[in-house]
């Protein structure tokens, strides 16, 4: 039998993130949040949509290099979208993570209150 002579597309990987290639989400997806700012960038983005100059505002140590960085790592990842009037906003499988990861902020609301650690006062609007 005579294999065809057209070109296959290759399969299409997932975006390239950095990080080791181990082949368990997890691990990927541990790296993908443990890169600086990258969780405080989740954060920020939890309520509303923002603007490059706004979200680098909320994150005023960050560079703007590095704040870019993240936007396209997240943006890769898919857990954030441009929105060309106002600014950038979480997917629904950024607003997944963050409902993923409530238990931990429920855990350390617990931790601070024991250890008497300061609190931060509530934006309007915060979940």
């Amino acid at each position: 039998m005579k294999r065809s002579r057209r070109s296959k597309t290759p399969p299409r990987s997932a975006p390239s993130l950095g990080g080791r290639r181990t082949g368990r989400p997890v691990t990927a997806l541990l790296d993908l949040l443990g890169r600086r700012w990258m969780l405080r960038v989740l954060w920020e983005l939890r309520d509303e949509r923002l603007t490059f100059r706004a979200l680098r505002a909320r994150c005023s140590d960050m560079s703007p290099s590095v704040l870019n960085r993240r936007i396209s790592e997240m943006r890769a990842a898919g857990i954030v979208e441009p929105r060309a009037a106002d600014g950038y906003r979480l997917t629904e499988d950024g607003r997944a993570l963050l409902r993923a990861l409530r238990p931990i902020r429920y855990w350390a609301e617990r931790w601070a209150a024991r250890a008497r650690l300061p609190r931060a006062r509530p934006r309007h609007g915060t979940r």
